[in-house]
C-alpha cells in the first residue's frame, strides 16, 4: 500500500503572514491526490512541498471565500500546462458555480485537459472507488460550505493463530480468502473485521450537525480553528470555530489524531491553540499545523 498522508501548503485564515501561507491541503491516499481548498499562492507551495500536478487527482473545494480558492486558477491551468493524463475531477458548492467558471477561465491558456466538474449541493456520496467513499456535509458559515470525509472500506485481517490451530498455511491462505471458505472452515473463523480509515476535513463553519458527522470515528481530522477561546463571540459571528470548540467536537466524536488549522492574523503564538485544546480535553494525538508539514495518517487500529 502507497504512502498516505496529508501535507499542509498553507495555513493562514483570511490573509496569508510571514510564515504562513493561504489554504492549500493535499491528501495522499494510496495512488491518488486530493487537493483541498487551494488558496492563493498553492501552485508554489505544492512545488516546495515536492508536489506536481500528475499527482492531482480531485480538487475539494468548501467554499468560495478567496482564501480557500484563489490558487484554483494557477492549480487549473498547470495541470492543463502539465498536460496531466488521467482525470482530474473538482468539487466545490453548486452555488458557487460561477466563481468556480470565472477562476477556471481567469485568463487566457490552451485547455487540454477535459476537467470534470462534480459540484456539490446536498449532503450525501460524491464518490465511491475501490480504496474510499468521498462524501460531503453541509456546514454553517455566511456562505454555503462543505466538509468532506473519505471513508475506507472495511477488510479482513487474517489471525495467524486461528488459521495455525485449523492447519491452514501456504497457498491456502489465499484460497480460503477467494473462495469464503475451506474444508469446512468459513473465512470468518479465521479472521475478524478490519476498519476501513476515515479522514475528514473541516473548514470554515460554526459548530453544527455536520461537524459533528464529519468528525464521527476519525483517524485523521483536520479542521480550522481559526480563534481563540477568548475569542468565541468573534468565531459566532464570522461563523468559525475556537481551538477549544474544535477540540472537544474531535474529544466527542473519538478522533485519533487532531490537526488544528487556519489560523488568524492576530496570534503571534500558535502553542496556544494547543494549550486550550488540551484543556478542552482533547486526549488524541495533535498536531498544530505549520505550512509545508507532512503528517501520515495513524496506524490501522
Amino acid at each position: 500500500m502507497s504512502a498516505r498522508e496529508l501535507v499542509v501548503l498553507g495555513t493562514a485564515s483570511q490573509v496569508p503572514t510571514r510564515h504562513r501561507n493561504h489554504n492549500g491541503y493535499l491528501l495522499r491516499w494510496d495512488g491518488e491526490g486530493i487537493l483541498f481548498d487551494p488558496g492563493e499562492g498553492t501552485q508554489r507551495q505544492m512545488l516546495r512541498a515536492g508536489a506536481a500536478a500528475h499527482d492531482l487527482n480531485r480538487i475539494c473545494v468548501t467554499h468560495f471565500h478567496g482564501d480557500h480558492s484563489l490558487g484554483l486558477a494557477g492549480v487549473i491551468q498547470r495541470i492543463n500546462l502539465d498536460r496531466v493524463p488521467h482525470e482530474v475531477t473538482a468539487h466545490y458548492p453548486r452555488s458557487g458555480r460561477h466563481f468556480f467558471e470565472r477562476l477556471r477561465y481567469a485568463t487566457a491558456y490552451r485547455e487540454t485537459v477535459a476537467l470534470t466538474e462534480a459540484p456539490v449541493d446536498s449532503d450525501g456520496v460524491l464518490a465511491t472507488t475501490g480504496a474510499y467513499t468521498l462524501e460531503a456535509r453541509r456546514l454553517s458559515h455566511p456562505v454555503e460550505s462543505y466538509g468532506y470525509r473519505l471513508t475506507e472500506p472495511d477488510g479482513l485481517r487474517m489471525l495467524p493463530d486461528r488459521l495455525a490451530a485449523h492447519g491452514i498455511q501456504g497457498p491456502d491462505v489465499g484460497r480460503l480468502q477467494r473462495e469464503g471458505s475451506l474444508r469446512g472452515i468459513p473465512l470468518e473463523a479465521v479472521s475478524e473485521v478490519r476498519r476501513g480509515q476515515r479522514f475528514a476535513f473541516v473548514m470554515d463553519t460554526r459548530l453544527c450537525p455536520g461537524v459533528h458527522a464529519l468528525a464521527e470515528g476519525c483517524d485523521l481530522l483536520v479542521i480550522e480553528s481559526t480563534f481563540l477561546d477568548e475569542d468565541e463571540h468573534l468565531a459566532v459571528d464570522h461563523g468559525h470555530l475556537t481551538a477549544g470548540q474544535a477540540a472537544r467536537a474531535a474529544r466527542d466524536a473519538g478522533v485519533r489524531h487532531l490537526v488544528l488549522t487556519h489560523f488568524s492574523q492576530r496570534y503571534a503564538d500558535p502553542e496556544e491553540f494547543e494549550r486550550q485544546a488540551r484543556a478542552a480535553g482533547y486526549e488524541g494525538e495533535l498536531t498544530v499545523a505549520r505550512d509545508l508539514l507532512r503528517v501520515p495518517l495513524p496506524k490501522r487500529r
